[in-house]
């Protein structure tokens, strides 16, 4: 037998054991000894390869960023730069560590994270150069190492020294490109030596590979030579051992052959238990010949080991069948499931002497069985808990199955539906018909193919109400790909279509009035402008501006301007005809869509409208309002124009409106001066803000001349031009009134002071001699009146570096009367800077000789209008002559503005007037440099 033949193994020999295996125990040990010393050198020469890569790469990637800082000096790619160079930097502070006499792990394991070194890496890293750094290459590549990081440390040093002149505002063109220059001699030195560095570590990779490769063939030939002496031996004792098994083998031979049963034999008599070989295997049971039944009792499973025995006894006494299930521990802390059967041999009074039998493994048989039931449960618990109804037939087409989201959707309780049509619990109408649709489930089983609702269906219960539902129906096929039944799932969308009908009169809703918005207006307007150029039918539009609106939100919150507007929106709604159009625009601007509706008659209506807000009393918290309002009107009867055009007519009606008083209404009509002059302002608007955002303003320069003799320092006027997008200049004449209208010209002069002095910086660093020794700079009344605008320019002043004497602001007299403090205020401020004041257009005001001697300014300006003419103007000569003598009694010099001739410029000379300013002096030059990639002719035929 075969479990006898392996007792016969002299394994109990320990001394003849230990002969045979401990030589080459040490040499196996030995081999993997010098293996583990030459995969750590090798792995560690790989990390740091790979540490060179990221070196190499964080280097490059910190000159590019550097290279870009100098460039753009944006925060971005500085802090970049700090990133990619923090790699070699860490790699450095971690080698230093390394270098010490005892070096802290926990340092060298930071800095080399720092300069992304993996984790794993770190520990081969360390003793490949603590312990190898004297061998040749390694030791190479050490010196190449500290050679680059002194290359690492001058990229360091220019860095902060970029860093430290951007601080200062140090922007020097030609260190800047030295600089560059600098840096890329610096990446040019360092790639030859990362290319030294990564072949250095690959021939100490090479070498120790050899190494290696000489140690194991020298150990394989001295493993060959020892085997071969102990061959001999264990042949002849293999040859005794196949012997003693032939007889064991051929016992059982026949009957295990072929399966893949264990066999075991019980002899009761003198209680030995015979395992075949199998069964051993199965078991892991081994032992050389029969052992005691209580072995392989003793490994079954505690919880199996009394059933087990429970069963054998009852066997043994009573004849009862010998079948039992039980577990074995497997190696992975799992069990193992094996089922025994046996039968016995009994004496002549029935006492069993000899016991045998099989076991089958049935592991997988287990597993499969334990994966089948949490599948089902799994699906059954699936089914219990989603959302969506989920139905199943047969393949007759009765219900086989309903989860409980079924259950409640269709109001049928599971138990009374199983075995029913499905037609007779689910009927499924059409929306839009009403009309009822056939089954789903009978379509599915007769064409095979699955099934999904199209459009909108709804779900009558069993109490009639009805539900909107989609509908999917897939067949359930067996084996053979035959229809075995259909499941029908059933999704419940009556709450998403309510809400994408909510999000759909949201989208075209105002959220506070109930009013259509501004953009279903529009497109309710683009309609009705079609349909009355088609038919000639006429069309109103009202624009309605409540009058101090912001005066309500101001003194009782913003929940009474909310509350009014509500009140509003319903009072519009009630006074216009049902098929009107009635929309919040935003804030407290309607608009009022009056399709058929002629000029008179929309007249009518915004009458009515106006009346009625006067009528309202609107009261909040004790506190009583007057209302008004303020209505453009634009009618039209087969006009065909856009949209934005008739808005913008009936805004620019509004606004007309306002100005003449408010609480009227203000008829658009084609041709009207007046409207159409609003409506152009208001068209400036966006224009000029886009020109803000884009940086589409230019500054130009036009000298003033000192008539009182050479030498007198170099005199300029900045004066302001618009970009348009194709390149031309606009003067500002242009747009000037409409950025005064509406509040614009701050941000403009803010411009303005910023693109002067920056200009004035470049030219104190770059050209000296180009720099004017005054820069006169046009300021506006509401930039005087605007607080913070003084900071404003004491941050300029400190930003740029830019001298406060050399700077002249220049006001209108009728800016600086009309706000004479606010105005006096200003000027003394900035007077104690050092800066100078002109005072502009004198003479076109009212008061002018009374608010002379209040103003403190350096300069008068004579308006144009009395210089250009006064050689042919006996008033215009004479005005000048007034206004030069009174502002040198009053302590000022003169200017004499449009000055465009020599005949008018000798008659200023004449007059004894200081400065004078003109194309007859010079046409103005550009100053700041014109918006990139926009090339044009300057338009110099024009006054400034």
């Amino acid at each position: 037998m075969r479990g006898q033949g392996r007792g016969a193994v002299p394994l109990g020999k320990s001394g003849r054991a230990t002969e045979i295996v401990v030589p080459f125990v040490v040499v196996v040990l030995v081999m993997i000894g010098m293996c583990a010393v030459s995969m750590d050198i090798m792995s560690g020469a790989r990390a740091f390869v790979g540490g060179e890569s990221r070196w190499s790469k964080g280097q490059k990637l910190a000159v590019l960023h550097l290279e870009r800082y100098l460039s753009s000096y944006a925060e971005s790619d500085y802090r970049d730069y700090l990133d990619a160079i923090a790699i070699p930097l860490g790699d450095r502070r971690a080698r230093d560590e390394l270098d010490k006499p005892k070096p802290d792990d926990d340092i060298v394991r930071t800095e080399f994270e720092r300069g992304g070194i993996a984790d794993d890496d770190i520990p081969g890293m360390s003793r490949l150069y603590r312990h190898f750094s004297d061998m040749a290459p390694i030791h190479r590549a050490v010196l190449i190492w500290r050679e680059g990081d002194r290359r690492i440390d001058e990229l360091v040093a220019i860095g902060h020294e970029v860093r430290a002149r951007y601080l200062r505002g140090d922007h020097d063109r030609e260190w800047t490109e030295n600089t560059l220059e600098h840096i890329r001699r610096i990446d040019a030195r360092l790639t030859p030596l990362e290319e030294a560095f990564s072949e250095a570590l690959g021939k100490a990779s090479r070498q120790t590979a050899n190494l290696l490769r000489w140690l194991i063939g020298l150990t394989g030939c001295l493993m060959v030579l020892v085997a071969a002496g102990r061959t001999r031996r264990l042949l002849a004792d293999r040859a005794k051992v196949a012997r003693a098994l032939q007889a064991s083998e051929d016992r059982f031979q026949l009957a295990v052959d072929g399966s893949s049963d264990g066999i075991w034999d019980w002899d009761r008599r003198n209680r030995r238990l015979y395992l075949s070989p199998r069964l051993q295997d199965m078991l892991d049971v081994h032992t050389p010949e029969p052992c005691a039944p209580e072995l392989v009792f003793g490994r079954l499973h505690p919880q199996d080991r009394i059933v087990a025995r429970r069963i054998v006894l009852a066997h043994v006494r009573h004849g009862s069948p010998l079948d039992v299930q039980f577990r074995i521990d497997g190696t992975h802390g799992d069990f193992r499931w094996f089922h025994a059967r046996g039968t016995s041999l009994r004496d002549g009074r029935g006492t069993s002497t000899r016991m045998a039998g099989s076991v089958t493994e049935i592991t997988e048989k287990r597993l499969a069985d334990a994966l089948l039931y949490a599948e089902k449960e799994r699906a059954e618990v699936t089914l219990q808990s989603i959302g969506d109804a989920v139905i199943t037939t047969n393949a007759a087409g009765l219900i086989a199955y309903l989860n409980p989201s079924a259950e409640r959707l269709t109001g049928r309780n599971g138990a009374d539906a199983v075995g029913r049509d499905v037609s007779d619990i689910c009927r499924v109408v059409d929306e839009a018909t009403l009309e009822r649709l056939p089954d789903p489930f009978a379509q599915v089983l007769r064409e095979c193919a699955p099934w999904s609702s199209v459009g909108k269906l709804l779900l009558e219960r069993v109490d009639g109400t009805l539900m909107g539902v989609d509908i999917t129906a897939t067949p359930i096929r067996d084996r053979n790909g035959g229809i075995d039944g259909a499941v029908l799932i059933i999704r419940d969308v009556s709450s998403d279509r309510e809400h994408a009908a909510m999000l759909s009169y949201q989208a075209s809703h105002d959220g506070l009035t109930g009013l259509i918005n501004r953009r279903e207006f529009e497109r309710r307007l683009a309609l009705a402008t079609r349909v009355a150029a088609e038919s000639t039918q006429p069309l109103t539009v009202l624009y309605l501006d409540l009058d101090q609106f912001k005066v309500i939100n101001d003194t009782c919150s913003h929940a009474a301007g909310d509350e009014l507007l509500r009140q509003i929106a319903a009072l519009f709604t009630k006074e216009v005809r049902q098929t009107d159009a009635v929309a919040r625009l935003g804030g407290d601007e309607f608009v009022v869509l009056l399709e058929n509706c002629g000029a008179d008659d929309g007249m009518k209506i915004a009458e009515n409208l106006r009346m009625s807000v006067g009528d309202l009393h609107f009261a909040f918290r004790d506190r009583a309002f007057s209302l008004s309002a303020s209505i453009g009107l634009v009618s039209l009867v087969g006009d065909r124009l856009t949209r934005e055009d008739i808005l913008g007519a009936a805004d620019a009606a509004c606004h007309l409106a306002k100005e003449k008083g408010r609480n009227r209404v203000q008829a658009y009509h084609l041709g009207d001066d007046e409207v159409a002059t609003r409506q152009s302002e208001m068209g400036w608007v966006s224009r000029i803000q886009a020109a803000l955002t884009d940086d589409r303003f230019v500054l130009l320069a036009q000298e003033i001349i000192d008539l009182r003799g050479p030498g007198q320092g170099h005199h300029v006027e900045l004066l302001l031009r618009m970009v348009e997008e194709d390149g031309a200049l606009i003067p500002p004449r242009a747009f000037i009134p409409a950025a005064e209208r509406y509040g614009l010209m701050p941000s403009i002069d803010r411009w303005v002071v910023d693109a002067a002095f920056g200009t004035l910086r470049h030219r104190l660093e770059h050209q000296p001699a180009q720099v004017p020794d005054i820069c006169a700079i046009n300021l506006s009344g509401m930039s005087l009146c605007e607080d913070g605008f003084s900071d404003f320019l004491r941050r300029q002043f400190i930003a740029h570096r830019v001298p406060p004497s050399s700077i002249c602001f220049e006001i209108t007299e009728t800016a600086a009367i009309s706000s004479l403090s606010r105005a006096t205020v200003f000027i003394n401020e900035m007077r104690a800077l050092g800066c100078r004041f002109s005072l502009d257009d004198f003479g076109a005001g009212m008061s002018s000789f009374t608010y002379l001697k209040h103003l403190p300014v350096d300069f008068v300006k004579i308006d144009g209008s009395f210089v250009k003419d006064m050689i042919d103007d006996p008033t215009d000569l004479a005005m000048v002559q007034a206004i030069n003598n009174i502002g040198h009694v009053t302590g000022k010099l003169t200017i004499a503005e449009c000055v465009s001739c020599p005949e008018l410029l000798l008659q200023v000379e004449r007059m004894g007037i200081d400065f004078a300013q003109g194309f007859a002096i010079s046409a103005p030059l550009m100053f700041t440099p014109r918006p990139s990639r926009r090339q044009c002719a300057i338009a110099l035929d024009e006054p400034a």
